[in-house]
C-alpha cells in the first residue's frame, strides 16, 4: 500500500513538472511572438505615420498654405467618400432579425478614468483590493488600491463562461448540445487540485450542464471543457479570452491563460478589469443567467441518473444578510498568491446597478462580509 501511494505521489510530481514546463514554453513562445511580430509592426507603424506626415507638409507647402489645404482636402474626401442613407437603404437592406440572429450585440464597456469620485473603503473591510462601480452613474464609488494587479482565481470563470457563450451562438450551437468529459480533462483536473462538479470520464453532459458546473461549484472539470468546447485547446481558448480582454480594453493591465484561475505569473488583471469583465457577462442574457443561479442540478445521465446537484455558496450565504440592496449575481475565488477574492452584481432599493470586486480577503466567509460591508454603505 505505501508502495502504490509513494508511486502515485511521483506520478502526480511528474505530471506537475510537465505542467510546468508546458507554462514555461507558452511564456517563452508569448516573449518571442512580441519580439519578432509586435515589436517589429509597432516600428513600422511608426515609420509609416512619420512618412504619411511628411508627404502632408510636403503637399501643404505645395498648395499655397496650412488652412486652405486642410480644409479643401476634408471637403473633398467627405463629398467623395460619404454615402447617402438613401443609397444605403435602396442597396443593402438588413432585416432587424438577421441580425440579432447573427451578431453579437455590442458590450457596454465602463471605461471609467476619473479617480476622484472614489470614496473610503468601510475600515472593516479585510480585502487588500476593492472597488464598488456604480452602474447608473457610471462612476467609481469607494476603492481601494484596485489598479494594482492581482492573479483573479475563480472570478477568471466569469470571463469563460461569457467567451464561451459567445462561441456557442456563433457556432449555432445550442444549451442542448452534448460534449463527453474525457480522461484528459478529468485527470488535468486532478492534477492541478481543482474544485469540480463530479462528471465522469466518459460521460455525455449538455452544454448547460458546463455553463453552470463552471459557476456554481467553480468546476475546474467544467471549465476546462468548456474551453475545449469554445476554443480547440487550453491555448487556443485563452486567445479567445484575450481578444475580449482587449475588446473591453482591459489588454493593457489584464492577460490570461486558462479557463480556470489557475496561478500563473502571466495570469493578471485589476479588480477594476474585473468589474469591466463582470459588466459584460451581466449583459449577456445566459451568463446573467447562471451567475444569478443559487442551486442546479445537471442533467441525468446514465453516470448520474438524478443528475448532480450544484450550488453557489456566496449566494446562498449573503441571500440574508443585510447589504442595503440585494446581491443577485455573484464568483469567487481562491489561490494562496491571492488569496479569498469575489466579484458580485448587486442592486439598491431603487433598482440601480452596481459591481463590487475584491481581493486579497482572509477567508470566504470574511469575503462574503467585506462585500456586505461595502455595499451597506454606499447602497441608496
Amino acid at each position: 500500500m505505501y508502495d502504490e501511494m509513494d508511486d502515485g505521489y511521483r506520478e502526480r510530481r511528474r505530471k506537475r513538472k510537465r505542467y510546468e514546463r508546458r507554462m514555461a514554453r507558452r511564456r517563452k513562445r508569448a516573449i518571442r511572438i512580441i519580439v519578432t511580430r509586435w515589436i517589429p509592426f509597432g516600428i513600422a507603424c511608426i515609420l509609416f505615420v512619420s512618412l504619411f506626415a511628411v508627404g502632408i507638409k510636403a503637399v501643404v507647402k505645395a498648395a499655397g498654405g496650412p488652412k486652405s489645404v486642410s480644409v479643401d482636402m476634408a471637403t473633398e474626401a467627405v463629398s467623395e467618400n460619404t454615402v447617402s442613407e438613401d443609397t444605403v437603404s435602396e442597396n443593402e437592406t438588413v432585416s432587424e432579425d438577421s441580425v440579432s440572429e447573427n451578431v453579437i450585440e455590442p458590450v457596454k464597456i465602463l471605461g471609467i478614468t476619473d479617480d476622484s469620485t472614489a470614496g473610503a473603503i468601510p475600515g472593516d473591510v479585510v480585502s487588500e483590493h476593492a472597488v464598488l462601480i456604480s452602474l447608473s452613474e457610471n462612476k467609481i464609488v469607494a476603492g481601494r488600491d484596485y489598479r494594482s494587479t492581482i492573479n483573479p482565481a475563480s472570478m477568471t470563470k466569469v470571463l469563460t463562461v461569457l467567451v464561451a457563450a459567445e462561441q456557442m451562438q456563433l457556432k449555432g450551437d445550442d444549451l442542448d448540445t452534448k460534449f463527453t468529459i474525457d480522461y484528459e480533462i478529468e485527470n488535468f483536473s486532478y492534477v492541478n487540485e481543482c474544485s469540480n462538479v463530479g462528471f465522469s470520464v466518459g460521460e455525455e453532459v449538455t452544454l448547460k450542464d458546463l455553463f453552470y458546473g463552471t459557476i456554481l461549484p467553480s468546476g475546474g472539470d467544467a471549465a476546462y471543457a468548456l474551453a475545449r468546447y469554445a476554443g480547440g485547446s487550453m491555448e487556443g481558448f485563452a486567445d479567445l479570452m484575450n481578444q475580449k480582454l482587449a475588446e473591453l480594453g482591459c489588454s493593457s493591465t489584464a492577460h490570461f491563460t486558462n479557463s480556470i484561475g489557475l496561478y500563473d505569473e502571466a495570469h493578471h488583471c485589476t479588480t477594476y478589469d474585473m468589474a469591466e469583465i463582470m459588466n459584460a457577462a451581466m449583459q449577456n442574457e445566459l451568463c446573467r443567467e447562471v451567475l444569478s443561479t443559487h442551486i442546479y442540478t445537471t442533467s441525468a445521465t446514465a453516470e448520474h441518473p438524478e443528475g448532480i446537484e450544484i450550488s453557489n455558496w456566496f449566494l446562498r450565504r449573503i441571500e440574508d444578510k443585510d447589504s442595503g440592496g440585494k446581491v443577485i449575481a455573484a464568483k469567487t475565488g481562491f489561490v494562496i498568491q491571492s488569496k479569498n477574492c469575489a466579484v458580485s452584481y448587486g442592486e439598491d432599493n431603487y433598482g440601480n446597478g452596481y459591481i463590487c470586486v475584491t481581493a486579497g480577503s482572509s477567508s470566504a466567509w470574511r469575503c462574503i462580509y467585506d462585500h456586505v460591508s461595502i455595499y451597506k454603505k454606499y447602497l441608496k
